[in-house]
């Protein structure tokens, strides 16, 4: 167990929304030290892993690798290792050194199964890590779109990473149509630093949201507003936000395999007109992209058509929204 498992950030967030004293009591019980056993099993069934890092400008960065199950495994509860490296181009291969703080987010889309580890990394070699847990915890199903991965033909060509300065009309389209997000945030040391009681809280996270297809606006300037509904109260993501305004963002093409990394700074918007006319949603994250990366058919896995949560029946949709 960790004692105190919640920073500055989260803390506020918690105390706004009115689960303050509940979380004290929870977070503690929930989110440990340790891999429980089933967490390691989980871990070593999956074909990818979300991965967030963090840059040496404390920008956060969201990524994927992927290779057959069994890549990641854990030989003890302290430690996970992953038989996998990321490709040249992709942000996590400037930061992935021995001592760097990484955050996991295992998913079983298909099952709507997923679990947390954020840690550092042990030791590196040729092949893959070993990372030191530090944080483990689960995950609601909610918001999950269920959709299962298959492994697609190995690739003779490469095609080239594109920098993008600004979203072009191709990025706009793939946000403006998506039903699932991952997002990495951060309470770097030089954050935590700042806060005695926050010494264990620091790292980086990565976590997922999901909603109707369409449920991330898009709007001129590179600004994306997503609605935040109803979930476990940890506010692990938002407390980043709230202590540390960055984040990177990944976008999966599930047809071809295409990955899009957005750099954006955040702001959390907690009422208004705007927030009222959207159901479900209980705050809103609006999302200042500042630059992004596409990496055309990167990652190796397909998906078929997806079947939607049925959560989202009770959430709305942007273009109701504006009506």
């Amino acid at each position: 167990m960790i004692s105190a498992p919640f920073h500055a950030g989260e803390r506020a967030l918690q105390l706004q929304a009115g689960s303050r004293e509940q979380m004290a009591v929870a977070g503690p019980r929930v989110i440990r030290d340790y891999m429980p056993d089933q967490h390691r099993e989980f871990f070593a069934q999956l074909p990818f892993v979300v991965v967030g890092s963090l840059d040496a400008n404390l920008q956060p960065w969201a990524s994927v690798l992927a290779a057959p199950a069994g890549f990641a495994h854990s030989p003890d509860a302290t430690h996970l290792r992953i038989d996998a490296l990321p490709a040249a181009g992709d942000p996590l291969a400037g930061q992935l050194a021995q001592g760097a703080p990484l955050g996991l987010l295992g998913i079983e889309p298909h099952t709507r199964r997923r679990n947390r580890m954020n840690g550092t990394v042990e030791s590196l070699d040729a092949t893959g890590f070993m990372l030191e847990v530090q944080q483990s915890f689960g995950n609601c199903p909610r918001y999950i779109q269920a959709r299962e991965p298959v492994f697609a033909a190995a690739r003779t060509d490469s095609a080239p990473v594109q920098w993008l300065d600004r979203l072009d009309l191709a990025a706009e389209r793939l946000i403006g149509s998506a039903d699932t997000l991952f997002i990495a945030t951060a309470y770097p040391d030089e954050v935590a630093a700042g806060d005695e009681a926050d010494a264990r809280s620091h790292g980086v996270d990565v976590s997922h949201r999901g909603g109707r297809p369409g449920f991330v606006r898009v709007d001129e300037g590179g600004v994306l507003t997503v609605p935040d509904f109803n979930g476990n109260r940890f506010f692990n993501t938002l407390g980043n936000l709230l202590a540390h305004p960055r984040a990177g963002l990944l976008f999966i093409d599930y047809d071809n395999g295409e990955l899009l990394h957005v750099a954006a700074t955040a702001e959390i918007v907690l009422d208004g007109p705007e927030l009222a006319e959207f159901e479900g949603a209980e705050r809103l994250l609006r999302l200042h992209v500042e630059h992004a990366l596409r990496r055309p058919a990167a990652l190796p896995l397909r998906w078929g058509d997806a079947q939607l949560s049925p959560h989202l029946a009770g959430t709305g949709h942007w273009v109701t929204a504006r009506g």
